[in-house]
């Protein structure tokens, strides 16, 4: 991006055609759900010269970049199924669990860190924090980011 050059933000039904097709070319690549680009815009139905135009240009501005994301400590007993039990738990009340980093267990005890993306439907960062304390193993639970 050069120094003259502005990010905004415009509505997609008033974009050119080609546009979205890129966006949709970038998406199927980055799922891997074709191969090449070549392939990819031949899926899409847009030439890859217009691709390779537009590739580095254009990006989504999707509810993920805007959801809420929260990030949750937990101190969990050194226990097999404990931290399975969190993580489902989690998948349940339809988060998108977005990290886990796990310390080593120290006097039978290991210090978890889990940040998340909350759905629309549900998105009580505190809900969340007292349904995981209640959990079997979960020794503490506090909330580092997000509300």
């Amino acid at each position: 991006m050069s120094k003259n050059s502005k990010l905004i933000i415009v509505e997609s039904e008033v974009l050119p055609e080609v546009i979205l097709k890129v966006l949709e070319v970038k998406k199927l690549l980055a799922k891997k759900e074709e191969k090449s680009s070549a392939s990819a815009c031949k899926r899409i139905g847009v030439s890859r010269s217009a691709y390779y135009k537009y590739r580095n240009s254009v990006f989504s501005y999707e509810e993920r970049l805007t959801a809420k994301i929260i990030t949750i400590s937990m101190l969990l007993k050194d226990e097999p199924g404990v931290l399975s039990s969190v993580l489902v738990s989690l998948h349940n009340l339809n988060a998108n669990i977005l990290t886990v980093n796990q310390n080593i267990p120290v006097d039978g005890v290991a210090t978890i860190t889990i940040s998340l993306r909350l759905n629309e439907s549900f998105n009580e960062a505190l809900e969340i924090k007292s349904i995981v304390a209640e959990l079997n193993g979960v020794v503490d639970v506090q909330l580092l980011s997000g509300k």
